[in-house]
Formats: structure tokens, C-alpha cells, sequence
């Protein structure tokens, strides 16, 4: 069975610092798209940063220089180093394994594709 179990988000000041965690089981790191991705209301779902199964980093040009994705393996977990946090960061954030590209097309937040989880959600006030 494929789990992802985030954890992580809470309150924060604007400029503050979090690191979200996404417990995965039942899936191997290398074998799937994993990513970060958010959703805030009023705004479509998208793709915070990824890595894909070949080892590619992808982080959206909003978290460029403030966000950091890394996976343990030791752990199983993929995790996402937040600092910098500006208000416009609230959302809920969800962990995926679903490919970020088909046929040359983004997938989007495209949750029937794979595995995804609860959400965790993450509040920057200004």
C-alpha cells in the first residue's frame, strides 16, 4: 500500500523558516516523480518544487533561492526547507508521486495520476 503522510506546516511570521516532511511508503525514491505542491484558496494547485525519477530538480520561480527539496532515504522522506516565508506561501501543501510531465504536457496537480497525500497546511502572516 502507497502512503504519503506530510508534516511540518504551522504558523508562522513572514520571513520565518519551516520544513515540511513527507513520510512515503510503499514507493522507491528514483522510481517516481515526488514533489511539493500547494494550494491556496482562489489559486490553482501547482507544483512547488520536484524531483523527478532521473534525479532533476524543479522548484517554481517563486521559491527560487528560499526553498530547499531534498529526499532521505535512509528516512523515506522527502522534505521541503522553507525560509524567507512570505505571505503569499499560505496554503495547503501536498506531498505527490505523480509524473509532472506526459507527453511533453504538465501534469499539473493531476492527483488521479499517482499518490498523494493529506495536506499540511502552512500560514505566513505578514
Amino acid at each position: 500500500e502507497v502512503r504519503l503522510v506530510e508534516s511540518g506546516g504551522g504558523s508562522v511570521q513572514a520571513g520565518g523558516s519551516l520544513t515540511l516532511s513527507c513520510l512515503v511508503s510503499g514507493l522507491t525514491f528514483g522510481e517516481d516523480d515526488m514533489g511539493w505542491y500547494r494550494q491556496a484558496p482562489g489559486n490553482e494547485c501547482e507544483l512547488v518544487s520536484g524531483i523527478s525519477s532521473g534525479g532533476v530538480v524543479y522548484y517554481v520561480d517563486s521559491v527560487k533561492g528560499r526553498f530547499t527539496i531534498s529526499q532521505d532515504n535512509a528516512k523515506n522522506t522527502l522534505n521541503l526547507q522553507m525560509n524567507s516565508l512570505e505571505a503569499e506561501d499560505t496554503a495547503m501543501y501536498y506531498c505527490g508521486a505523480i509524473p509532472f510531465v506526459i507527453q511533453g504536457i504538465p501534469t499539473g496537480c493531476a492527483k488521479e495520476l499517482g499518490w498523494w497525500g493529506q495536506g499540511t497546511q502552512v500560514t505566513v502572516s505578514s
